[in-house]
């Protein structure tokens, strides 16, 4: 039987779909992107903000009626949309055989089977586990990220109840993953061709406080170094305030960790910061930024903000740019605010509108536009790794190859990239390479190889 997965969201989704492909694999089900070649679909899905609510809605529906008609011997729901709406989804979309909670995707061959056993509409088991089930990693997975790079989900959940997040209701507390199960994943990822491992949660650097009673990110990074095969090692989802000197003293210390991090700020200004429930001011924040480009200065910071939290004022949003403008982050995206149910932030006063909200992410974006467009223009000159993503067929010429690559400062799928032409012999995607930049084209670099 072929089974079609469509995973949504995040990449913390992604390794949890990854782990449930490598389930049915081993008992003998193989897979389809085609959705007239499938006979049964599993949607892994999102509910983290309005716009990812409504994509999955949309991706169930659709494949809903292929259900009705037949076609389809199996739909079954996984993830947060699952986890949160699941007697919403039972009784709109009958469609839906089974749904799978958060904690129970390890029973997904379960699902699958009892449900073309049953061979008809409108039964529901359905499979929720508690939510404080402590996630279990070691898992064989079927990558799908191509094979150069995947991702390490090391927890599970959130204690911060960001007063924005659906989060910790719908994932529950925040679970470490035991290390070393982590460890045999990673060597399995390893063995599988994976160069570049990213290091995903909800928030990474809390590994380990409630498995171990402290943080344990820096050991568990330096067990990960010592597997043969990976490059580059990327860690993302940092909360600024449990960033500690040893942590930063680890990214230094080790060759193969990229001098980058993922640091959500969501906002510059403190009264902001406050109502969203955020552990840190801007004051903090600017001691962090400055003593990690002191420590790591070629480090490469990446941010998110929110744009029209309720109550947000001219002044509020003026002091987020003036953070932004003082501190010149390399990477920096910005969410309009979502107004969540279930969240205090949703029945707060002083709601503000959407076009205020767009108008004040455009001027953060147009901000950071000119940053970035003039730190690329800075790289000239300057030499770097990357790694081949593939060639451009289209645009080879006498004068030589041209392929698109990334460097340290590029996380897949989220930043920008180099593109090298000129270049003389063949490469093979996934080969890293030394770069000279010889130009910036908006965010994105350009340059030839250095032999």
């Amino acid at each position: 039987m072929k089974i079609l997965f469509v995973s949504l969201g995040c990449d913390k989704n992604r390794v949890d779909t990854e782990v449930m492909l490598g389930t049915l694999s081993s008992h003998g089900y193989s897979f389809t992107d085609d959705v007239l070649e499938a006979e049964a679909a599993v949607v892994n899905t999102c509910c983290f903000i309005n716009d990812a609510k409504e994509e999955s809605i949309n991706t169930i529906l659709e494949l809903s009626e292929l259900r009705k008609s037949g076609q389809l011997k199996a739909l079954i729901v996984t993830g947060c949309l699952g986890q949160r709406y699941r007697e919403e989804i039972q009784k709109e979309i009958p469609e839906v055989d089974e749904i799978l909670g958060i904690s129970s995707t390890d029973k997904i061959l379960a699902a699958v089977e009892e449900t073309l056993k049953r061979n008809k509409l409108y039964t529901h088991k359905n499979y929720f586990d508690d939510l404080g089930r402590r996630p279990v990693g070691g898992q064989k997975r079927v990558i799908t990220t191509g094979g150069l790079f995947n991702y390490l989900k090391i927890a599970e959940g959130c204690d911060k109840h960001c007063s924005y997040c659906i989060i910790p209701k719908v994932r529950g507390s925040y679970r470490s993953v035991p290390m070393e199960q982590l460890i045999s994943e990673a060597k399995d990822l390893a063995a599988n061709g994976i160069t570049e491992l990213l290091l995903v949660a909800q928030e990474t650097t809390l590994y380990g406080t409630d498995l171990y009673g402290e943080k344990k990110l820096p050991e568990l990074l330096h067990k990960l170094c010592e597997i043969d095969g990976f490059k580059w090692i990327r860690i993302l989802y940092c909360y600024p305030e449990e960033i500690n000197e040893e942590l930063i003293q680890t990214i230094k210390s080790e060759p193969k960790i990229c001098h980058y991090l993922d640091l959500p700020i969501q906002s510059g200004s403190d009264r902001i910061l406050k109502k969203m429930g955020r552990r840190t001011n801007n004051a903090e924040i600017r001691e962090l930024v400055s003593h990690l480009r002191e420590e790591i200065p070629d480090i490469c910071l990446r941010t998110t903000l929110i744009s029209g939290f309720p109550g947000e004022t001219a002044s509020d949003h003026n002091e987020t740019m003036a953070l932004v403008k003082d501190l010149r982050f390399d990477r920096l995206g910005v969410f309009t605010y979502s107004q969540e149910e279930d969240t205090p932030a949703a029945t707060m006063p002083d709601q503000v509108t959407e076009r205020v909200k767009n108008t004040r992410r455009n001027k953060i974006m147009r901000l950071q536009q000119e940053i970035a467009f003039e730190a690329a223009k800075e790289m000239v000159g300057r030499t770097v790794e990357a790694v081949i993503e593939g060639r451009i067929t289209d645009t080879d010429d006498e004068d030589g190859l041209s392929y698109v690559a990334r460097t340290y400062k590029d996380a897949p799928d989220i930043d920008g990239y180099l593109f090298i032409t000129g270049v003389k012999r063949e490469l093979m995607t996934g080969d890293y390479v030394k770069v000279l930049i010889t130009g910036s084209n908006e965010y994105d670099l350009i340059g030839e190889i250095k032999e």
